[in-house]
């Protein structure tokens, strides 16, 4: 049993796309439309295009919102990408007007650091040491 997909929820999926990956990085996998406002759009990593594939769900079940803006407001990430260098990633993200709730701090065996994603959610960037 492998992980196949996994799920973010966001409050405007084009801003989103863009975000994850002009930002980011991340390569649009699938994008199909499901109505006028809606569509199925994953993404994924270019340094494993055929990995798990992020999907950017809109965020409009009523459960949402309510839970993202609980973690938010505590400053918990709702997700975590490893990266091979955290304080490069910050430093070029930051050029692109990124904006971090956590500087690169190190934990210990890791490195990581907090990002708004402007879609509703707070990302955990993380380098393992070791």
């Amino acid at each position: 049993m492998r992980i196949n997909l996994a799920s973010i929820h966001v409050s405007d999926q084009a801003k989103a796309l863009r975000f994850y990956t002009e930002a980011l990085g991340f390569r649009k996998k699938v994008e199909i439309p499901l109505d006028e406002h809606h569509s199925w759009i994953t993404v994924v990593s270019p340094e494993q295009p055929d990995g798990t594939e992020l999907v950017l769900e809109p965020d409009t079940h009523p459960a949402v919102k309510p839970y993202q803006d609980a973690l938010v407001a505590d400053g918990i990430p709702i997700t975590s990408f490893a990266v091979d260098d955290v304080r490069a990633e910050y430093e070029r993200l930051r050029k692109l007007g990124v904006v971090f709730t956590q500087p690169p701090t190190d934990m210990g065996p890791v490195t990581t650091a907090v990002l708004d994603d402007t879609c509703g959610n707070l990302l955990q960037l993380a380098q393992h040491h070791g």
